[in-house]
């Protein structure tokens, strides 16, 4: 994801990196030269001239609106509840290391399941995007950690079992109260629901036959466009026709791009920025000194 302060009215004119229009410039090409085609020809196919007034665009015009809508609403709300998941992981390593820190009596051993949790995120995101996270295990765990997750599918699952064994383990040696167990494990569960919910967002996309609808529907009404313009604006038509293609065009893109929000498209949530904004934050708990900020390809400030 790209992350940088709104640019001036004019720059965003010309924003490419972030905008989809390199996504859908060969589909806006073909849109603009079919409507060329059209208006050359005065909107006649062979010895038939196609006659089509604005009814008919404004109808399916209308129909088009209404699903559309429909797609970008539903995959911002999965984008969005996407975010607040990673927002419960933020929230909740904070909580579990602040309640170690102060609440149990050797608060050296913490930094044990600190280490757990921050594993914990990183895993999560690359179970999320299908990637490999033994280089983060290696940097975060003890060579036993790593073996003995290194056979497991889910490895949040394990690492998240891994620090309710540490709960335990505090409890039976007495450094950490009883009273305090019920406290640190509503936390973990709530961890647990986030990665759940993750998921179930990742897993469970919006039914493939709403984008089939609509891109077959966005095609037709930008090609049958130029046909009912023509008539009535001529020379006009390819740049009219072509502006129209654009904002449908680009409509649907960005409802696919965000509809599956945890990948490493530009519009895609920033997962390496947010789990590196939770190791530093729990480091830094911990009294640990914090690396230099790295600008990395998820985070792009324009001046």
């Amino acid at each position: 994801m790209i992350i940088r302060p709104r640019p001036h009215w004019l720059r965003m004119l010309f924003v490419l990196r972030g905008s989809v229009l390199p996504e859908i410039a060969v589909q806006l090409l073909i849109t603009a030269a079919f409507a060329v085609l059209v208006t050359l020809c005065h909107g006649q196919l062979l010895q038939w001239k196609i006659q089509l007034n604005f009814v008919p665009f404004s109808l399916i015009g209308l129909t088009l609106a209404i699903f559309l809508g429909f797609r970008n609403s539903t995959s911002y709300a999965r984008y969005w509840e996407a975010r607040t998941l990673w927002g419960v992981f933020l929230n909740e390593a904070r909580t579990l290391v602040r309640q170690a820190l102060t609440h149990v009596d050797e608060p050296a051993h913490t930094r044990k399941l600190a280490l757990y949790l921050v594993a914990f995120v990183h895993a999560a995101r690359h179970q999320l995007r299908g990637t490999d996270c033994t280089p983060d295990l290696q940097r975060l765990l003890s060579a036993q950690d790593c073996a003995d997750l290194g056979g497991l599918r889910y490895k949040p699952v394990g690492l998240l079992l891994r620090a309710g064994n540490w709960v335990r383990e505090r409890r039976q040696d007495g450094s950490l109260s009883p009273m305090l167990v019920p406290a640190m494990e509503a936390s973990m569960c709530r961890l647990s629901d986030a990665l759940g919910g993750c998921e179930r967002i990742a897993s469970t996309p919006i039914p493939f036959t709403y984008a089939v609808l609509i891109h077959r529907t966005v095609f037709t009404y930008c090609l049958l466009l130029p046909f009912g313009l023509v008539d009535t604006i001529g020379a006009m038509t390819p740049v009219i026709a072509t502006f129209i293609a654009y904002t449908f065009f680009a409509l649907e893109a960005v409802a696919a791009e965000i509809e599956e929000p945890f990948g490493m498209a530009p519009n895609d949530l920033a997962l390496n920025a947010m789990s590196q904004t939770i190791e530093d934050s729990v480091r830094e708990m911990l009294g640990e000194p914090l690396p230099p900020v790295v600008v990395d390809r998820e985070r792009i400030f324009l001046t």
